[in-house]
């Protein structure tokens, strides 16, 4: 693979080559540098927004199709691209995105303009941000800050500021009802996500996403990540982050049969496909943050001796490609739990949150930290 990468990687060395001369000449040798910083810094961001907003857009389609296969249905099966049978379907997230941008956005009468519009803007925000220091690879980042943890949860706690916005901007009680019942889901599912987190930060000895990572790399491949100690934590997040990102089972601010379609009920157009992009944007960030932190990353889970004994030693390869894997399977693992489970009640929701989420982390945290002072801590 390295291989036929390596002409593309040539083109790119050349033409950043030939940029940096141009503007090394536009704006001489004193601020040269800092441009070029800028615009290097750019391209990354291009680089990763891109392909995780069509990442987005066909998660929609693979939902689809996966819980259509679960439930003996065929999914979506008509948009093509330029009538090739084969690609049946394939057209679809293109189509929902066009009929979306070609709706009117209707606001209100009585609903506050600025803060009805700034808050789908709130709500995906933090789940692009968040991406400025998610490792893909040990020297595949944008930003690899010391305190790479902290930076995710402060920012990954300011979506509930563009739900709670967004019931409040409506002016209407449906959305305000819907607002308030999820953030209070958010804030609650929250707390017991950051205590799993504070495992994760015992266990890597770091704040720093790829020293995490770096921390589950051993000869035995997959018994030395970070899910296997701190298994119980590993469950709290995963199930945690469904709720975190209103996913079904825990979808009670879209109950259809109890307050119409939630905090986002009077957005039409645009403005809630913004909200829609956030939700799949947030399942993904948390996919890939749950990788990288209890999954090994893009560590390979095959030891390299057994790679060698079978002959097929690229399998023990780290790499970008097992993060990718690893994601691809905690995103198949939502749309399980939404083709599979019945919707919570609110009380059930908040007593799991508070009175078993929490002090289960709680419970483990002391548990993990007695285990680190024996010599049967092998992490």
């Amino acid at each position: 693979m390295s291989a036929l990468l390596q002409p593309v990687v040539n083109l790119g060395v050349w033409l950043w080559g030939l940029l940096a001369a141009v503007v090394l000449w536009i704006f001489g040798e004193r601020f040269a540098p800092g441009v070029l910083l800028a615009i290097r810094t750019l391209l990354l961001i291009v680089c990763i927004v891109v392909p995780l907003m069509l990442c987005v857009a066909y998660l929609t389609l693979a939902e689809r199709k996966i819980i259509g296969w679960m439930q003996v249905r065929i999914g979506p099966n008509r948009v093509t691209f330029f009538g090739i049978r084969w690609l049946r379907g394939w057209g679809q997230p293109i189509a929902d995105g066009l009929k979306l941008l070609c709706k009117e956005i209707v606001i209100p009468t009585g609903a506050n303009r600025f803060l009805f519009v700034l808050a789908p803007i709130m709500a995906i925000t933090p789940a692009l941000a968040a991406w400025a220091v998610i490792p893909f690879d040990p020297d595949l980042v944008l930003a690899n800050i010391d305190a790479g943890l902290l930076y995710v949860m402060a920012i990954t706690s300011m979506t509930v500021y563009g739900v709670i916005i967004a019931g409040w901007a409506s002016n209407s009680k449906y959305a305000f009802l819907g607002s308030l019942r999820s953030a209070a889901q958010m804030v609650s599912y929250e707390l017991a996500m950051g205590f799993a987190l504070v495992g994760v930060l015992m266990a890597g000895q770091s704040l720093n996403l790829t020293a995490i990572v770096a921390r589950q790399m051993g000869p035995y491949g997959a018994l030395h990540w970070f899910f296997i100690p701190l298994f119980p934590l590993f469950l709290v997040y995963l199930i945690a982050g469904v709720a975190e990102t209103n996913r079904s089972p825990f979808d009670v601010a879209e109950g259809e049969s109890e307050i119409v379609a939630g905090f986002h009920v009077e957005y039409s157009g645009m403005t809630f496909a913004v909200f829609f992009l956030a939700e799949y944007a947030n399942m993904i960030l948390v996919s890939t943050l749950c990788s990288v932190m209890f999954l090994g990353g893009w560590l390979s889970p095959v030891p390299d001796a057994f790679a060698h004994a079978v002959g097929v030693p690229a399998i023990a390869a780290d790499g970008m490609p097992w993060l990718l894997v690893k994601v691809a399977f905690v995103l198949f693992c939502f749309l399980w739990f939404r083709a599979t489970f019945p919707r919570y009640r609110y009380d059930q929701i908040m007593r799991l949150g508070w009175k078993v989420f929490i002090p289960v982390t709680l419970v483990w945290i002391v548990v993990v930290g007695g285990w680190m002072l024996t010599p049967y801590w092998m992490w």
